[in-house]
């Protein structure tokens, strides 16, 4: 049974993650020859001031900020 565990920060709607969840399933079924039952997903939403990429906190960088606004909007 995979178990896939995915951070994500605030932001992401209902049906990014069905989306995601949908398509990461398919993969472990191919991938792995794993049971689309028995694939199981986790997310975690992890405060953006808990990361930091390039030594900048995710809550300070604005671009990271504009891309998750933007991938929210998409899906709305």
């Amino acid at each position: 049974m995979p178990n896939i565990r995915v951070e994500l920060l605030p932001g992401r709607t209902v049906d990014q993650r069905r989306a995601f969840a949908e398509a990461v399933t398919l993969a472990a079924v191919e991938a792995l020859g794993a049971q689309r039952e028995h694939v199981r997903i986790m997310f975690e939403e992890v405060a953006a001031d808990f990361v930091a990429n390039g030594g900048v906190l995710a809550s300070e960088d604005g671009d990271r900020a504009a891309a998750v606004a933007r991938a929210a909007s998409h899906s709305a």
